[in-house]
């Protein structure tokens, strides 16, 4: 059954041609995105079993991508046809690209809509409307289930709250017949339901040498579709705000964690963006006591209050041996695992910058972490 979820707004209604995957209005528009599918070439060439994990997940990965272009160039219709929506930012071929922007909302020289800091790209938005009150961004996946996907759509919408702060912020979900939980999802969010989806002609295609001759690329003009300058943005410095965010969580006098500040709006917002913030660190010796199973400890061990995909919000820890190699130490169940970051990542540049704040003053002891933990156990979901 193909339907819509309605979950709290009535502009955005699901075409039938769009639940059933009708590609007679797009052309050959699919073949002018770039993917990114030299692994799964590779794979191929190697004659690699398909129903090997490898495989299946970098197939997995192209359909995935396959499917949201699908989707994006039935919007470019769907909006061409309701103007009275708002305006909806061009992508992809459709788009004029540009270099890499410092904190900045704009499409990438890859056609993608993403927010940037220095030199990390902090949010991917697979498409936007904008109108004079709302400001609706689109996610369009593949996913079986929408555990993690809530965890993504908390920090997107955080950050065009952040950017956006006079529009209210919705999302229009786009997934595919089978997923479960869609009806979890949050108010905000209008989910469309399609039916299965396929990129076997696609990929048939792009790995054919002798590749057929395409047909025109099929442009689309209208006064609501629009490039990335209409998206001016309310001034936002990522760095400076995750230190801002440090000193007012230890800003209250004779208590280790400002709870006052924990439970306002502002700072709920910017734990959904940032996904995590910084308390402190921990001496190394008092952390062996702690969880004397992990292994080579760095002098500081960084304490970080984190939200899962439930919504709780829980103490994880850094050890930064290097500028680029950082490990997290995520404990469950009392247990500590380490885990290895990306050296590219986000996290790295966060801790990075979080020491360089730190003075004595944000030292924690054993027993200022079991305050802590108490503290946010009491705000459990």
């Amino acid at each position: 059954m193909l339907y819509l979820i309605y979950t709290g707004n009535n502009i955005l209604n699901l075409p039938k041609s769009i639940a059933n995957l009708d590609t007679s209005d797009i052309g050959d528009n699919l073949l002018y995105y770039d993917y990114s599918i030299k692994h799964l070439l590779k794979l191929d060439e190697k004659g690699i079993d398909k129903q090997l994990p490898e495989y299946l997940s970098s197939y997995r990965s192209f359909e995935g991508a396959v499917y949201e272009n699908y989707l994006y160039e039935k919007l470019l219709i769907y909006m061409k046809k309701n103007p009275q929506i708002g305006q909806f930012i061009l992508k992809g071929p459709h788009a004029k690209t540009s270099e890499a922007q410092s904190n900045s909302l704009y499409v990438n020289n890859k056609g993608q809509i993403i927010y940037r800091t220095r030199s990390i790209e902090i949010n991917e938005f697979d498409g936007l409307i904008v109108n004079e009150k709302e400001i609706f961004f689109i996610e369009m996946t593949l996913i079986k289930s929408v555990t993690n996907l809530k965890r993504r759509l908390r920090k997107k919408k955080a950050l065009l709250e952040v950017l956006f702060p006079d529009h209210e912020i919705k999302a229009l979900i786009i997934l595919c017949e089978g997923v479960s939980g869609s009806k979890q999802l949050p108010s905000y969010c209008t989910v469309w339901i399609t039916k299965p989806f396929v990129a076997d002609d696609v990929y048939a295609w792009l790995k054919d040498k002798n590749r057929r001759k395409r047909v025109p690329f099929l442009s689309h003009k209208a006064d609501n579709l629009v490039g990335d300058e209409v998206l001016n943005v309310f001034p936002f410095r990522y760095y400076n705000s995750l230190g801002w965010m440090l000193r007012r969580l230890r800003a209250k006098k004779n208590s280790v964690l400002n709870m006052g500040f924990l439970k306002t709006e502002v700072c709920t917002r910017y734990i959904d963006l940032f996904t995590k913030v910084y308390l402190g660190y921990m001496d190394k010796s008092q952390f062996e006591i702690m969880y004397p199973e992990v292994p080579n400890v760095t002098d500081k061990v960084v304490v970080s209050i984190e939200k899962d995909h439930t919504g709780a919000l829980l103490l994880t820890y850094f050890m930064q041996y290097s500028r680029k190699k950082l490990d997290n130490v995520v404990i469950k169940n009392s247990k500590a695992t380490v885990n290895k970051k990306d050296p590219y990542g986000i996290s790295v540049t966060e801790v990075f910058h979080s020491l360089r704040i730190m003075d004595d003053s944000y030292v924690l002891s054993i027993k200022n972490i079991h305050i802590v933990e108490k503290l946010l156990r009491s705000l459990d979901p």
